[in-house]
């Protein structure tokens, strides 16, 4: 039987939201959690969801072909997908599982190392955005390409993505990235819903235009030149945004804290995904300093600058 990859996780570090309208984005590999497709007969529940989606891809207009035949065989042989990856945590646990099922079953498939031009990329966005979207609606393919490539991805617009280095870590660095955990999953598909109807208003899209995305971009190219302090001063104003503009995808346990942060200027609290639970990325220069403030909720460091 076919040996089998893992798939790991995924950060979007910035461009939440702001992607669906065309602010850059960057998303990098979390390696911490992983996914892999296994087989065993007595994982007959772990499989219902994967045979629900292939259901749904059998009457899905997926832009590249899936030998949906061999994964049905397949999951009667007792195929599940064995992940760590918590689901509604914003961290690419329905991306994980795409990019497993693509790079098992994709007829003519774009190898990881081989094929990643520009072009391969946008397919395979393209075609992961069709797969993913029965998870959340809509879903624009980034997370199961970051799944996939395994690579950090800037995205400057739609249809202009590419692969990017990241700076170094400094591992002793007192600056640094980290997850905070909500204690509670979110669902992706109705914080969408509150997005595209606030997109309706002016205000709001003005809003995006001009402030959302003069931040969230000068903060991508900030840190891609490893210049940090102006890193944080533009997440700064970020995460004010996101406090006045995304309030209902913020828990709301998180409001305070949130507040906190930007008021005291010891860490900056900004959304991880779609919100609404799951995680929640923090940004600060001193971790040690920040810590105690956010001991609740089990601070992990993700990049050290």
């Amino acid at each position: 039987m076919k040996q089998t990859a893992n798939f790991y996780a995924k950060i979007l570090l910035f461009g939440e939201y702001g992607i669906i309208d065309d602010s850059m984005g960057l998303s990098i590999p979390f390696n911490f959690y992983k996914g892999t497709i296994k087989f065993d007969s007595d994982k007959v529940e772990q499989a219902k969801p994967i045979r629900d989606f292939l259901n749904y891809m059998r009457t899905a207009d997926l832009p590249e072909a899936l030998d949906l035949d061999a994964l049905e065989a397949d999951l009667n042989e007792g195929l599940y997908f064995d992940s760590s990856i918590p689901q509604g945590f914003g961290v690419g646990s329905s991306g994980a599982l795409c990019a497993a099922l693509y790079d098992r079953y994709a007829v003519n498939k774009i190898f990881p190392n081989q094929n990643t031009d520009k072009q391969g990329i946008l397919r395979l966005k393209k075609m992961f955005s069709a797969m993913e979207s029965y998870f959340h609606g809509k879903s624009s393919g980034l997370d199961p390409l970051i799944c996939y490539l395994n690579i950090p991805i800037l995205i400057r617009s739609k249809e202009d993505l590419g692969t990017v280095d990241l700076p170094s870590q400094i591992l002793e660095g007192k600056g640094a990235i980290f997850l905070l955990n909500s204690g509670q999953p979110g669902e992706t598909e109705p914080m969408v819903n509150i997005f595209m109807e606030k997109m309706k208003q002016d205000g709001f899209r003005t809003m995006l235009k001009d402030q959302f995305k003069k931040y969230n971009d000068a903060s991508i190219k900030a840190f891609l030149k490893g210049e940090f302090k102006p890193m944080l001063r533009n997440i700064k104003e970020l995460s004010n945004i996101a406090l006045q503009h995304f309030n209902p995808m913020i828990p709301e346990k998180f409001h305070q804290v949130w507040e906190k942060g930007i008021d005291s200027g010891l860490y900056y609290l900004k959304l991880c995904g779609s919100g609404g639970g799951g995680y929640i990325l923090g940004f600060t220069p001193d971790f040690e300093k920040a810590q105690p403030h956010l001991a609740d909720y089990q601070p992990e460091v993700i990049y050290r600058f």
